[in-house]
């Protein structure tokens, strides 16, 4: 499978000490199996840094091949209230996310702190919170939060600059 991360810059060897906390899914290094949802993170980026880099890995294992039984892996296949707390704790900060080798799910927009507030507050609904984060396209990212596993299965196989 194919994953890409939009970044500034060409990232080959992905190193979690560069991740930063209060994210969706807490530290980690985050990709996405849509190109195009990479390549707007990336223009983000360019704003600040002045350049829009999509690296894109192959995620072992391939057919055939496994990751590790012991591996932690927490998928979120939908929008719903243990995907909501979990990225609000991550989001405020919380350690929630610890012990994850690997966290698959949905993307919550721009619009999440203030909705979180509304929500924290008591002014809106959970499902009412979870119907405002989501994005209008479909979108979905991996979270990689063990440097073991980016080390031993995912394997950089270029990068494209984008104009």
């Amino acid at each position: 499978m194919m994953l890409y991360h939009g970044s500034y810059t060409v990232i080959e060897k992905p190193n979690l000490s560069f991740s930063r906390m209060r994210t969706d899914f807490g530290k980690g290094f985050y990709l996405t199996p849509i190109k195009t949802q990479a390549e707007s993170w990336s223009r983000r980026f360019s704003l600040q840094h002045g350049a829009s880099v999509v690296s894109f890995y192959e995620f072992l294992p391939v057919i055939g091949e496994r990751l590790p039984i012991d591996t932690r892996i927490l998928e979120f296949d939908t929008y719903n209230l243990e995907w909501l707390e979990f990225i609000a704790a991550c989001r405020l900060g919380h350690p929630v996310d610890s012990g994850w080798d690997l966290v698959i799910g949905g993307v919550a927009n721009d619009k999440v702190f203030d909705t979180l507030q509304l929500y924290f507050d008591g002014l809106i609904a959970a499902n009412d919170a979870i119907g405002r984060l989501r994005y209008d396209k479909p979108n979905l990212q991996y979270c990689f939060k063990a440097q073991s596993l980016i080390n031993n299965y995912l394997k950089f196989a270029g990068s494209e600059v984008l104009k």
